[in-house]
């Protein structure tokens, strides 16, 4: 009796459904190719977005006081670029000859590198790895080429470049003039009642992340300052490109320091020797302790408030999805999304407290 009424009870899966978990799957698939096709453009747009952040609190500022918002936009614009022009004229004719002098060298450089005692050892335990092989195939594209192939890699690169520039400046213009119109747009779509935690939401996304690119920005002039005139001391050649080298690897958490001083290190060691090279490496381990230690908990702890771990796990999967620019956006990302999380946490929890108690089973 019991399973006849089994068999005659009807399927709790109606179509309705069935055909919603198709859609979700196929417009989660539909996203995933969407990202897939699109990471250059969506680079660009997350960059242009962190700028237009950052530049946001110096025209609030100006809106403060008094100043009209396309004026203080206009303002803001201004001084960006002339601070940009004022540092490629006062930087980039040396830091280029420096680089020049660097790419004629770089083949003796890499030569007396691979004829090292130290290179020898380490070639070896690559040969007993099978890994050797690998190595003399990538050689040739570190060391040589042909000219007509590197200048049109080059000129192809300074294409891409300054297409991307262009592109990013002009995301930036009108995120800035038209972004805080949208905005606000959006949020009339949603519940009064939800509102607010919208905007909540919008606020802490855009201090944190708006006061960790302020930061970042002062930890990156401030090494490639100290970099640059610490070698220049020390004698070490190109001190000039690889002091910028320097600053810039302060764009990606932790990681970054640590690859721009080996290779430096390496660097210097080739052109000046082995008590040079060691005192390099000893400047960038006492920088890496003053950075990790006091620079980067004052943006980290004070802006973003995100663990350690949390931003080297960012920087990792972020670095995969879109390369350098994905590692430099990686903690702002990681801030947001913790942000999102523990609203949302406490949405649930606020939904759970007042829910009514359930009544008792009437006996």
């Amino acid at each position: 009796m019991e399973d006849e009424r089994r068999v005659g009870q009807h399927s709790q899966v109606t179509l309705k459904t069935v055909f919603t978990v198709c859609f979700a799957v196929l417009a989660v698939l539909a996203l995933v190719v969407l990202v897939v096709r699109t990471r250059v453009a969506l680079t660009l747009t997350g960059l242009a977005a962190l700028l237009a952040l950052a530049l946001e609190h110096g025209v609030s500022f100006l809106e403060h006081k008094k100043v009209p918002r396309p004026l203080a936009i206009a303002l803001m614009l201004t001084g960006a670029l002339t601070a940009l022009a004022a540092l490629a004229l006062l930087v980039i004719p040396a830091a280029a000859a420096q680089v020049d002098a660097l790419m004629v060298q770089w083949p003796q450089l890499w030569q007396e590198v691979r004829e090292s005692r130290l290179s020898r050892v380490f070639v070896q335990r690559l040969h007993n790895l099978g890994w050797t092989p690998k190595l003399d195939i990538s050689t040739p594209e570190l060391t040589g080429g042909t000219v007509p192939t590197l200048v049109m890699h080059a000129i192809g690169s300074v294409v891409g470049l300054f297409g991307g520039a262009l592109s990013v400046f002009f995301l930036v213009v009108f995120m800035l003039v038209f972004g805080g119109g949208l905005l606000r747009r959006l949020l009339e779509l949603p519940r009064p009642e939800h509102r607010q935690r919208y905007v909540r939401v919008l606020r802490n996304v855009y201090e944190a992340t708006g006061g960790y690119l302020i930061g970042l920005t002062l930890i990156c002039t401030f090494n490639a300052l100290l970099t640059s005139t610490v070698l220049a001391v020390l004698g070490v050649p190109y001190f000039l490109p690889l002091g910028i080298l320097s600053g810039f690897s302060s764009m990606v958490p932790y990681a970054g320091p640590v690859v721009a001083g080996g290779f430096i290190t390496l660097l210097t060691w080739a052109t000046g020797g082995m008590w040079l090279a060691l005192g390099v490496l000893a400047y960038f381990a006492l920088y890496g302790q003053l950075e990790g230690n006091v620079l980067a908990p004052l943006v980290f702890r004070r802006t973003v408030h995100v663990n350690p771990l949390v931003v080297l796990l960012a920087v990792l999967f972020c670095a995969e999805l879109a390369g350098v620019v994905g590692a430099v956006v990686a903690v702002p990302v990681a801030a947001s999304a913790q942000i999102i999380i523990r609203e949302v946490l406490l949405f649930r929890q606020e939904r759970l407290v007042a829910r009514p108690p359930s009544s008792p089973p009437v006996s």
